[in-house]
């Protein structure tokens, strides 16, 4: 099918890519004439495992192009919509100016019976409003809101083989048009028997900021249970594990560590609270403004957990943080624990010095005051703690007996609960962990 991508941030650049590895022939377009000229060169301006690769592919094979021009749209029959929904400032609702704005510029381009499908993560409502919109400028288009799930790291497998596919359709004969329209996109993951839901406008975006609202309170659950745990000398793995079995409550999403981050999770469940407070519905939520304040809570107890280490006083101590992205293969360092704790640690007067193989250069861009490398070697020599605060694969599998030869100090916390204490022990390191006993 003949498709365009509105938006080609990370989501956009992703689901253009992806599309064009499909079969498809995918025009991108971005308003921003440096980020299409690097997409047009394979160069995002994101690190995601394989993006490049299949950047590189379907460049070459010319299924894949990106431009700034709207007018490059006109002959596609499927539009997807993937721009961003950033918080506003000074607010906690989502800034929907780029969705209005993709939409206006798209329009005129729009043809008869071609189909808009919105991927971005909005306030439930926002749909029928950009239908309405549509509707003025090209009455014979249609409209339906497609929401995504990628996780970072794993976005390409994500977009490619989806462990579910929603529909948010319009009713009437628009419903089914848009329906077929969608079904022969999808038509490889729908054949391999991918889950379909199909459904109207609220329910479609209610679907992703309920998910992530979901996901943010088992996350903040287990790291309020990891206080209990450390008051009362419990170890709060052993207790998901245990929990975990119950299959009505999975062990997923059960670590418990420094909490969690990146540019979809916090500012969705707060854009999610203010849509329920503009719907009179502000009681309903409240629980997620205190699932928002365990999270952050997690990264002054890491701190602390330092702070108690070197006996209460951090000034002119050596501190390597391994890990500033907010997750693992991602470069990603908006809202993420890690950067926020290192932050602190440098406030408090301890010499910081950061460790990540990809996320250096957003953090920099933010926090120049800090000292950078990606060798974990560089990152240990010397220091007297250890903070593990990105679960890297390379830190995870760090051997304590040689990082021990490296160290003037041997204090390691375990900010993501992920490395073997009683092999740390072993190799003579104090170990702390977050609700570990």
């Amino acid at each position: 099918m003949r498709l365009s991508v509105i938006g080609c941030g990370y989501l956009g650049a992703v689901h253009a890519a992806c599309m064009a590895e499909l079969g498809h022939d995918v025009v991108g377009i971005d308003v921003d004439p440096t980020k299409v000229a690097a997409l047009n060169l394979a160069q995002p301006t994101l690190y995601e495992p394989g993006l490049v690769e299949i950047l590189q592919r379907n460049l070459t094979n010319g299924r894949l192009r990106f431009t700034t021009d709207f007018a490059a749209a006109a002959d596609a029959q499927v539009h997807f919509l993937g721009v961003g929904t950033p918080q506003k400032r000074g607010e906690q609702a989502a800034d929907l100016s780029y969705v209005y704005a993709a939409v206006d510029s798209l329009a005129p381009y729009v043809a008869p019976g071609a189909l808009i499908a919105g991927k971005s993560t909005v306030p439930v409502g926002t749909a029928a409003s950009v239908e309405a919109r549509l509707k003025q400028v090209q009455p014979e288009a249609m409209l339906a809101w497609n929401p995504e799930f990628l996780r970072e790291g794993v976005a390409v497998s994500d977009t490619i083989s989806p462990d579910r596919i929603v529909y948010g359709l319009p009713a009437g004969p628009d419903g089914e048009k848009a329906r077929a329209l969608l079904d022969q996109v999808y038509s490889q993951a729908l054949s391999a028997g991918t889950p379909l839901v199909a459904t109207d406008f609220a329910t479609a975006e209610l679907v992703k900021v309920a998910a992530n609202a979901f996901l943010a309170t088992k996350i903040s659950f287990i790291n309020a249970m990891s206080e209990v745990a450390a008051a009362t000398g419990a170890d709060v793995t052993k207790l998901a594990d245990a929990i975990g079995y119950d299959e009505r409550i999975g062990r997923k999403f059960l670590n418990a560590g420094a909490g969690f981050g990146g540019g979809c999770l916090p500012k969705d469940i707060r854009a999610f609270r203010a849509r329920a407070e503009e719907l009179g519905l502000g009681d309903t939520l409240t629980f997620l403004k205190e699932v928002e304040s365990i999270n952050l809570r997690q990264r002054v107890r890491i701190s602390e957990l330092v702070v108690e280490a070197l006996d209460g006083h951090l000034m002119g101590h050596r501190v390597a943080v391994l890990g500033l992205a907010f997750k693992p293969e991602s470069d990603d360092v908006r809202d993420s624990p890690a950067l926020d704790v290192a932050v602190r640690l440098h406030g408090l007067g301890a010499d910081v010095v950061c460790a990540d193989p990809k996320a250096i250069a957003n953090a920099a861009a933010l926090h120049p005051q800090l000292s950078y490398t990606e060798e974990v070697t560089d990152a240990i020599d010397g220091a007297e703690v250890l903070v593990l605060l990105t679960e890297w694969k390379q830190y995870r599998e760090l051997d304590p007996a040689l990082a021990a030869t490296k160290v003037r100090g041997r204090i390691v916390i375990d900010g993501r609960n992920v490395l073997d204490p009683e092999a740390w022990r072993r190799a003579g390191w104090r170990y702390y962990g977050v609700g570990r006993n």
